[in-house]
């Protein structure tokens, strides 16, 4: 099964904040395997508008870092997990994300307890 998942960046890294982060990269993964990248810009702030640009573009999750509840929401609606609170360079937390990896420590952002999944309306495989 394909799956498409986006990572918020800024400057190499994942992005602290979801809610002002204007870069995505958008990961196609089968079966582990990395199948191709693609880089977006996002331009809605709204929660709900950014929800929807991201359900276009065609994301199953999002991995990114601190994220408010009204963004976690929007995107449940639009049936897209949130994977938060997670930090790292974007190359280390694209291959941890491949190998299963990414609840490990070094991936948590600082004063988490590790990174919150918060699936969408229909229970995606995380």
């Amino acid at each position: 099964m394909l799956e498409k998942v986006g990572i918020t960046h800024y400057q190499g890294h994942v992005s602290p904040v979801f809610d002002v982060a204007r870069h995505l990269l958008a990961v196609s993964i089968r079966d582990g395997l990395e199948q191709g990248r693609e880089e977006f810009v996002l331009d809605s702030t709204d929660p709900f508008l950014r929800a929807q640009e991201l359900k276009n573009i065609g994301l199953d999750a999002v991995v990114c870092g601190a994220i408010s509840q009204p963004y976690e929401r929007a995107l449940s609606a639009k049936s897209i997990t949130a994977v938060a609170f997670v930090c790292g360079a974007l190359d280390d937390v694209i291959l941890a994300l491949l190998k299963g990896q990414l609840e490990e420590g070094q991936f948590l952002m600082p004063g988490s307890s590790g990174p919150r999944r918060h699936r969408g309306r229909r229970g995606r495989r995380e």
